[in-house]
């Protein structure tokens, strides 16, 4: 931990301090906060926030509620359960980048098998670009994360539900509850530790996509969201004080919406 962890971070933090250009080296001046200040002013940085904050909350509504739904389908004791929960794992299995790769293909404007499906149903009659517009290409993004990472959601949702005693729905049942009854005071607030592990996983993961977007739509400006924005800042124009300053940041909100999801995990539940 202290070699590949604790070294690295507080080395990261004493470049972002310090004017560190490659194209040259030797004029490491220590200039404080000026990177983070330049960071946080420039239009490039609110552009990539503006995207990263997007998909932070497409991807945290549609792997929680998806999530959720497919640990509600597992749940379900039946013949195939096993091989139900093989196919919703296989997702998660596959590697970032060839999950960019696979939906790249979906949605290739050309060969891709949406645009060809769509038009066999006659919904359109003209290919859809679907990865030059900004707004649309951030969604394919955003679902296609949340395809990748549904099923840790569920997972964890469905050690979730085999943990709530059965006494509880029995006693529900006797005093006269119904499913959505049921649902809403027993189910619903027991799930909420789980569901919150589910969330902070989701985010984190949102605020580090890289793989897909590069899959995608390569290192172009139309989507790229904060992790692109660092990784070009430091290895394609070679600024390494701003690109440090940058990952700091991306850390930091990493950090602050894990520890407040987190927190809500200790959260007592009230019946």
């Amino acid at each position: 931990m202290g070699v590949l962890v604790f070294y690295p971070t507080i080395m990261t933090f004493s470049y972002s301090l310090k004017e560190m250009k490659l194209t040259s080296p030797e004029d490491t001046d220590f200039v404080g906060l000026s990177n983070y200040v330049d960071v946080l002013t420039s239009d490039s940085f609110m552009y990539s926030l503006q995207n990263t904050l997007f998909l932070l909350v497409v991807v945290v509504i549609l792997t929680t509620v998806l999530g959720f739904g497919v640990a509600l389908l597992l749940n379900v004791d039946t013949k195939i359960s096993g091989l139900l929960m093989a196919l919703a794992v296989l997702p998660w299995a596959l590697p970032p980048i060839v999950n960019g790769i696979i939906w790249r293909f979906i949605f290739h404007p050309g060969y891709g098998f949406m645009n060809k499906l769509l038009i066999r149903l006659h919904f359109i009659e003209e290919p859809i670009m679907w990865l030059t517009d900004r707004w649309l290409l951030l969604l394919i993004v955003a679902i296609v994360v949340a395809w990748r990472s549904i099923p840790f959601c569920a997972i964890v949702c469905l050690s979730g539900l085999h943990a709530i005693p059965e006494e509880l729905y029995e006693a529900a049942k006797i005093d006269g509850g119904g499913r959505v009854t049921v649902f809403r005071y027993i189910t619903a607030p027991l799930m909420m530790p789980f569901i919150g592990i589910g969330i902070t996983s989701a985010s984190i993961t949102a605020i580090n996509i890289f793989d897909e977007i590069v899959a995608l739509a390569g290192y172009k400006d139309l989507g790229k969201n904060l992790l692109i924005e660092s990784y070009l800042t430091t290895f394609s124009f070679l600024d390494f004080g701003k690109g440090s300053a940058l990952t700091y940041l991306i850390m930091l909100m990493a950090a602050v919406l894990g520890f407040f999801y987190l927190r809500s995990l200790n959260r007592e539940v009230e019946f």
